[in-house]
């Protein structure tokens, strides 16, 4: 089988483990956003808002997300649940992803979806802000971490184990680029 044709047999299996919980339609990122300072002066804004909130969330340890944002970046954000029993692993969920033409936004993205579609969110989940493991944060045990927004009705702003299993309760969330590519 070449490679290509088990790409693709690995990628229809993934889809089988994976639905859709909710379209949540597009963010737009504001026109004072700066990737440089996002996390804090997300967290200034909104710490109230968290029952808790992870202090390794921040601009140094989520630096460089594959994709940055930049101002007036439209997205259309969705948000996809496990429908098999058990576990999945992270390579499986990305690999959904990259079926879904994700982007890879990071912690921030996760924070523009709090500020624009909290509301929306339903209750009782983890949303989960997947990116490549080499862009992720590594804690001081050397773990690589996913940021994730979520609660049963209140909200928490936390750091999930990359190298764990994911069960039902974490959804995660699917990012896609509807901005014009830039000029280079």
């Amino acid at each position: 089988m070449s490679i290509e044709a088990e790409t693709a047999r690995l990628a229809g299996l993934q889809t089988e483990k994976f639905a859709l919980l909710v379209d949540l339609g597009i963010i737009t990122v504001p026109d004072d956003y700066d990737h440089a300072t996002q996390l804090a002066s997300f967290r200034k804004k909104n710490y109230r808002k968290f029952y808790s909130y992870n202090d390794a969330i921040t601009d140094r340890n989520f630096s460089h997300p594959s994709r940055i944002l930049k101002p007036g970046d439209k997205l259309l954000v969705r948000a996809f649940k496990q429908i098999v029993p058990d576990t999945t692993t992270s390579e499986e969920r990305m690999a959904f992803l990259e079926t879904q033409g994700a982007v890879y936004t990071g912690a921030q993205g996760a924070s523009l979806v709090f500020d624009q579609k909290r509301d929306r969110l339903p209750k009782g989940y983890w949303y989960c802000s997947f990116d490549k493991k080499e862009r992720l944060f590594k804690d001081a045990d050397g773990n690589l971490r996913v940021p994730s927004i979520g609660g049963d009705g209140d909200f928490g702003f936390h750091l999930a184990y990359f190298e764990g299993t994911w069960c039902e309760r974490f959804i995660f969330l699917c990012l896609s680029d509807l901005s014009e590519p830039s000029e280079a």
